[in-house]
């Protein structure tokens, strides 16, 4: 007899070897028709894995984020499975569950998207055929002796690259298929249900590497009930009608070219748009104490040693030789922040200081991995390095995310979610720095009042961080801004202030960007909106457009009016339909459009038109003036009426 602890803290008694799926049918029926895995103290394992000793168990049913990844690995298994079938030269590789689906490579055979009907048909037969999926252990030359019988040469490359000390392997079995892999799985192939869809072909490599064979690589996703899958589907199509990409061709923002591949071609109005960012960070930063400084682009080798990043980043890092002296593009601001703070003696009065720098930093990110605004290889950070004695670190951290949180709400981000990296296995400084930091940045957290997640060994290799991760309109999740807190950085570049003591001491420096990357902020946001950006930030706000050509003084007049209060407008002045440039503008995203006809031109008038909608507003010029009078104001900062 053997006890087992449930979640909840009360104890079931059962026979010795009995399973999961067991003791979900125990507790009920209903538990036991949605359970998919079972957690085994720390270990994810399989409804099925017999439990022979006193432990604690918590069912994983389809409501646990733990449950789709089974599922979709399940999904490859039952591709791979009906790939086989159908194509017997195929040599099957690996196949796992990633983040929207999963995939499964294959050698040695050519695959159409107009193949994959086919596949899932086969796939179909598979899952109604419901075959068990058993997991065994097995001795590893037991294992060898199978993929060998089989002619799999892939997983027999697997087992002969693993461990000398791995004895044995886990196989997973459904009908004739056999499979090398760690699991867990569903109970068999029926539990996968109708809820999947394969997505589409690619070419890959074994093992990454572009000197090994080419693969044939087939996507797909999956989902525990059609109307997720249909919802999922949903939401793609959506996110092509707001790709940043597309929406930037369509606005006029900004292009990429080969010539400089992950690097941004601004147009005039992206141009204008990004430095509006600019100008709004500035000026919320200026209204707490920031100070502004600008540091070089490129730097010694020596400097990076000092930081640490030569180490830990040169992989990343864009090097150039001069006068035989290796120097590097700065990857990151920080180190000039420090810089300038060595520049003099610190006192305790002077702290904190605030240090920012809208940096542009250059990182090698591979060519396959560049995705417009979203990851690039030169970018503009809106960073700051905050200076602060022990006594301050608390207050301080949490100034920052308070200004943080103020900042996305302005930009309508109010489904923030925040995780704390904590130290990664491959790091500087001391077990009691580590401790100190994480324990200071849970601390301010939740005294705010905010509730995080904790991202295990995520941190950078100086120092433990908070990332603010926003959903947007259609549920997709996106890395905004962090925080990091940081004792290994004024350790090594050896900086101090003068204490109430007259001694020197450490200060301890905070890392923060708030937007993180401008660039991968700017393409977030259009993504959000649609396109759609607010009056304030909207680099042509007001596009006044004239009936006729008698309409065109008045229309310039108008124009003129609101440049000279401070909003941008532009003027149509085109011999074309008026429905043709409602369209036009409509298209490239203009907030408001002015109509003006031989009515309003009479009568000093203007009709309004607002971006995605139908209704339109006859008013005085004079009051529409004064109304955008204040819907160019930057949100969260104060103005004298």
């Amino acid at each position: 007899m053997i006890e087992i602890k449930l979640p909840d803290g009360s104890k079931m008694n059962f026979d010795s070897g009995v399973n999961g799926l067991d003791v979900a049918h125990k507790i009920s029926e209903g538990l036991a028709k949605n359970a998919v895995a079972i957690q085994l103290n720390d270990n994810l394992t399989d409804l099925t894995t017999p439990i022979t000793t006193n432990t604690s168990v918590s069912i994983i049913t389809t409501k646990n984020p733990e449950a789709l990844p089974i599922l979709r690995h399940t999904a490859a298994h039952v591709l791979a499975h009906a790939v086989t079938r159908l194509y017997p030269s195929a040599q099957v590789t690996i196949g796992p569950a990633v983040e929207n689906g999963f995939y499964y490579d294959f050698f040695g055979i050519v695959v159409k998207e107009s193949d994959l009907p086919k596949i899932e048909e086969e796939m179909s037969k598979i899952i109604e055929a419901d075959y068990p999926i058993v997991r065994s252990v097995v001795s590893r030359a037991e294992a060898v002796r199978i993929f060998t019988e089989r002619n799999e040469k892939y997983k027999l490359e697997i087992l002969n690259e693993m461990p000398e000390d791995v004895a044995e392997v886990s196989l997973y079995t459904q009908d004739d298929y056999v499979e090398l892999c760690r699991g867990p799985h569903l109970i068999s192939t029926g539990k996968l249900g109708k809820a999947f869809k394969l997505t589409k072909v690619s070419a890959s490599y074994w093992r990454g590497d572009s000197s090994r064979e080419s693969l044939q690589r087939i996507y797909g996703t999956a989902f525990f009930t059609e109307k997720e899958l249909k919802a999922y589907f949903t939401m793609l199509e959506e996110a092509e009608k707001r790709d940043h990409r597309k929406l930037g061709k369509e606005m006029d923002f900004f292009h990429f070219e080969e010539y400089a591949p992950g690097d941004v071609f601004w147009h005039q109005r992206g141009w204008t748009f990004f430095q509006k960012l600019i100008e709004y960070m500035r000026r919320r930063q200026k209204a707490v104490g920031y100070e502004e400084v600008n540091t070089p682009q490129i730097m010694n080798r020596v400097l990076w040693e000092t930081s640490g990043h030569w180490n830990w980043y040169k992989e990343n890092m864009f090097t150039t030789t001069i006068e035989e002296k290796e120097f590097a593009i700065k990857p990151m601001n920080c180190p000039g922040s420090v810089l300038i703070y060595k520049q003099g003696i610190t006192s305790y009065r002077d702290l904190p200081r605030y240090i920012g720098e809208f940096g542009r930093v250059h990182r090698y990110e591979a060519s396959g991995a560049l995705h417009g605004l979203l990851r690039v290889r030169a970018f503009t950070q809106d960073d700051a390095h905050i200076f602060c004695t022990p006594e301050q670190l608390k207050t301080e951290l949490q100034n920052v995310v308070a200004l943080m949180i103020s900042i996305y709400k302005d930009f309508g981000m109010t489904d923030m979610q925040i995780k704390l990296s904590t130290r990664p296995a491959e790091r500087i400084g001391s077990d009691e720095i580590w401790d100190l930091l994480e324990t200071a940045l849970a601390d301010a957290l939740t005294d705010m009042g905010y509730t995080y997640t904790i991202n295990e060994g995520d941190g950078a290799f100086y120092g433990p961080k908070l990332d603010f991760k926003f959903k947007d309109a259609i549920g997709r999740e996106w890395q905004l801004g962090t925080l990091q807190a940081d004792l290994n950085l004024p350790e090594r570049f050896d900086i101090s202030y003068v204490g109430e003591d007259g001694e020197k001491h450490r200060p301890i420096m905070l890392h923060r960007a708030l937007f993180g990357s401008l660039e991968r902020f700017a393409g977030v946001l259009l993504e959000n909106t649609a396109g759609h950006l607010p009056f304030w930030l909207a680099p042509v706000p007001v596009m006044v457009m004239p009936v006729t050509e008698e309409q065109n003084e008045y229309a310039k007049k108008i124009q003129h009016r609101l440049r000279i209060a401070g909003i941008e407008a532009e003027t149509d002045l085109r011999n074309e339909k008026i429905s043709y440039k409602v369209r036009e503008h409509s298209l490239k995203k203009i907030p408001v459009q002015l109509v003006v006809g031989k009515k309003e031109a009479a009568e000093g008038t203007v009709t309004i038109r607002r971006l995605g909608s139908d209704k339109q507003t006859v008013m005085p010029f004079e009051d529409a003036l004064k109304q955008f009078k204040l819907e160019v104001r930057m949100p969260g900062l104060e103005y004298e009426d």
